[in-house]
């Protein structure tokens, strides 16, 4: 009864958890050894210290929808389905902070058809791509300074094509504040 009085701020999630950490339990192999000598506590103030997590999720409302309906990267350079996730912990009166993004491969490209896990196509040139490109990773640039970018899709299967064009355009971009990796998770299923 309240849905029309409430306006959502974020679309993601957020949770926060308060962890503690005993410093004074032995691991299993520590256990086994009846020669191990007791362990001295490690914790600076002698105390369980209790850390706060906090994980939240925000997810952009450009370009955002199903996972085989929308892909890539517009005339804007926002990618589709594109989050950003951010790690607090706090603990002895410091508070950290790492953020991770993620979205859809920033080059021109689709998946047509209702099944399955549709053969991905680009949809256009690698000219045509490249100020959106550029346009995608000079604003995280200039969010986040410097990016590793972690390339996910299949280097060898039907997203081959998509692989290659992204390196492309890394490679045409040519940015020292871009790191470029590959890994291909199919083959270490």
């Amino acid at each position: 009864e309240v849905d029309f009085w409430i306006i959502p701020i974020i679309q993601g999630f957020v949770q926060i958890e308060e962890l503690v950490v005993n410093y004074s339990e032995s691991s299993d192999d520590d256990k086994s050894s009846p020669e191990t000598p007791p362990q001295e506590s490690t914790c600076v103030d002698d105390v369980h210290p209790t850390f706060l997590v906090a994980l939240i999720s925000r997810r952009s409302r450009h370009r955002a929808g199903m996972r085989y309906k929308r892909r890539g990267v517009d005339k804007n350079g926002n990618v589709a389905n594109y989050v950003e996730t951010e790690q607090l912990i706090h603990v002895h009166n410091h508070t950290l902070s790492f953020i991770q993004t993620r979205g859809s491969v920033p080059v021109f490209w689709s998946q047509v058809g209702y099944r399955y896990n549709p053969r991905p196509r680009l949809d256009k040139s690698e000219n045509e791509t490249v100020p959106c490109f550029r346009a995608h990773f000079e604003e995280q640039l200039k969010n986040y300074k410097k990016q590793v970018i972690i390339n996910l899709v299949d280097q060898t299967g039907r997203e081959k094509i998509i692989g290659d064009a992204y390196l492309k355009q890394v490679l045409l971009y040519n940015n020292a504040n871009l790191t470029y990796v590959s890994f291909d998770f199919h083959e270490h299923w």
